[in-house]
């Protein structure tokens, strides 16, 4: 790379935005923090902005970004601070920035990684939540501005690893792909009996056997959701209908994802569960750098094995194909239900069971229309949330 390349860092704290940055460490000749940003965590993103020292610094948070302010002012930071959802759709647009990391989790990712897109951006996308709930608008804004789309969700960079490069504006059927198999290591509650996981806690949620992730993306691992999620972004990243996708429980995390091809070949990504080697893939390609992670040694792995997965233990990943099938607004409120009932378990008001109910529910209740508008997927967000909250309210007011 002959100049260095500007970055920003959409949700810089979290735990993909910290292996993020742990890449752009070991490459700092080749790549430039522009800004970072955050919701609440003043200090981790004070820390960064000490190492990174960004021209830019966000919070999400109004009153926090007032207190990072009086931070990087007393320790003579020329850093400016900008707040609010204003503020990320600035940085997620400045000029100085070459790529943009999308790593918020849930919707509020969602309008800083439209901005990117429509700035024509390279766009690392972990924020799945932009293609669930505006993947017609969102895949819109990417052809129309130019912007590069790369997936980081292990899942999605897998699939597009083992695709040609001219799969994009050739389309599935002729470079003879027949399915795209997402694999899903089954999270904590894989073998655990029916009986109990009513009584789950949150820990035990949040124990991922493979992976590690944040609190939010490790229920919805647990719940499987996060595999119907990533369904949805898969429909929208590489065209494919539902039908030509597929899950594979696969618990060692090794295989990340699999193509098969209409001559019987099957392409499979491997490596490491640790996420720092997408984000690599994403940042270099098409070129290839060092992302830190260790190498697989194939002489030491345990026997790989798959399974279908269990749509009873795992009503969420049925409600979400359900979801996709349906089409327009369908996912967006499929996605808010899930938000509202996660942080509802979250802080120990439902039972684990209960997220699924919660989705359903809300699922039935509100009306299902087009994706028309950026407008119209705000309204049903909104309206999914409070069904969904309406619902735990009235549940939990009875127990």
């Amino acid at each position: 790379m002959s100049a260095r390349i500007g970055v920003t860092l959409l949700g810089s704290t979290g735990s993909i935005g910290v292996s993020t940055l742990d890449v752009l460490r070991r490459h700092a000749d080749g790549f430039r923090v522009v800004a970072l940003t955050a919701h609440r965590d003043v200090e981790g993103l004070f820390q960064q902005c000490v190492e990174f020292d960004p021209a830019y610094a966000v919070m999400a948070d109004v009153d926090a970004a007032e207190h990072l302010r009086d931070r990087l002012q007393a320790a003579g930071r020329a850093v400016e601070v900008l707040a609010g959802m204003t503020g990320l759709e600035q940085v997620a647009a400045l000029p100085e920035t070459g790529y943009v990391m999308a790593a918020i989790v849930g919707a509020a990712g969602l309008l800083p990684t439209l901005a990117a897109a429509r700035a024509g951006k390279r766009v690392l996308l972990a924020n799945k939540e932009a293609l669930v709930m505006a993947g017609p608008l969102f895949m819109a804004a990417v052809h129309e501005y130019g912007a590069e789309l790369l997936p980081i969700d292990s899942e999605h960079n897998a699939v597009f690893q083992c695709l040609p490069s001219h799969f994009m504006t050739a389309g599935l059927d002729a470079v003879g792909v027949r399915r795209i198999l997402l694999t899903g290591s089954g999270g904590p509650f894989r073998t655990t009996p029916l009986e109990f996981l009513s009584a789950v806690t949150l820990d035990q949620a949040c124990a991922h056997p493979n992976w590690r992730m944040g609190r939010k993306i490790s229920v919805d691992s647990a719940t499987m959701m996060n595999k119907g999620l990533e369904v949805i972004e898969a429909h929208w990243l590489f065209g494919a209908p539902p039908s030509r996708i597929e899950v594979v429980v696969h618990p060692q995390s090794v295989i990340h994802s699999m193509v098969e091809y209409e001559d019987g070949s099957v392409l499979a990504q491997l490596g490491n569960p640790d996420m720092r080697t997408p984000i690599a893939h994403a940042l270099a390609w098409p070129q290839r750098l060092a992302s830190g992670v260790a190498f697989l040694d194939f002489t030491r792995l345990a026997p790989l094995e798959f399974q279908e997965p269990d749509l009873v233990r795992f009503p969420c990943l049925r409600l979400a194909f359900a979801a996709l099938e349906v089409g327009g607004t369908a996912p967006t409120i499929l996605n808010a239900a899930n938000e509202v009932a996660v942080q509802a378990f979250l802080e120990q008001r439902i039972r684990f069971t209960a997220i699924a109910a919660v989705v359903r529910h809300t699922l039935e209740q509100v009306s299902t229309h087009a994706v028309a508008s950026l407008e119209a997927i705000l309204a049903a967000d909104a309206l999914a949330r409070a069904t969904a909250t309406e619902w735990i309210i009235a549940q939990t007011s009875e127990v």
